[in-house]
């Protein structure tokens, strides 16, 4: 069993991280954030912290900083978009079992510190801004460190609050350049 609750969108995705581990979870339907609700994920970061497993998309991503801004610091897990597909639909509710397990083995606390380990200039010398293939490529690297995707500003923002090491983003960088290149 995960000690933290795990803090979802909807009752399709309590179903879905159900089928893949054994956790207590807490649904915040949708934007609408209910009073008890709230008090719910307050009193979860408190008592046992929480990891927050939001839909890889624009909406879930407002959720997510609702969440933060209500339960402060919490550990952040994140499903790759394409795991996440189910035809035009996006949404935890679609992905596999293995796709959540890893998302969840992957989660970070965000740094509450501010942190400048990466600059703009890491990533453009690694191809991950300004350059055709950067979005690719910074989606990828994102589903190794398991900070999902986001756009270049978003993902050096990631980088530098996730913790992420030196070491862990050569690593990452490494593998998917073996991964394209071979």
């Amino acid at each position: 069993m995960i000690k933290e609750v795990i803090v979802v969108e909807g009752k399709d995705d309590i179903s879905a991280v159900k089928k893949a581990v054994d956790a207590e979870m807490i649904a915040t339907n949708g934007f609408g954030f209910p009073k008890d609700v709230k008090e719910r994920i307050q009193k979860a970061a408190q008592t046992r912290g929480i990891i927050v497993l939001t839909d890889p998309d624009y909406a879930g991503e407002k959720i997510r900083k609702e969440i933060i801004s209500i339960a402060g610091k919490c550990k952040h897990a994140y499903i790759p978009r394409e795991s996440a597909l189910k035809g035009d639909d996006i949404g935890v509710e679609n992905a596999s079992p293995e796709a959540i397990i890893l998302a969840l083995e992957s989660a970070r606390y965000q740094s509450t510190s501010k942190r400048t380990e990466f600059t703009n200039k890491d990533l453009i010398d690694n191809d991950l801004l300004m350059n055709l293939d950067s979005r690719k490529r910074r989606d990828l690297v994102g589903q190794k460190l398991g900070i999902g995707y986001a756009n270049a500003k978003q993902f050096l923002s990631r980088l530098n609050n996730y913790g992420i090491t030196r070491e862990e983003f050569d690593e990452a960088l490494t593998n998917i350049n073996r991964e394209i290149y071979e």
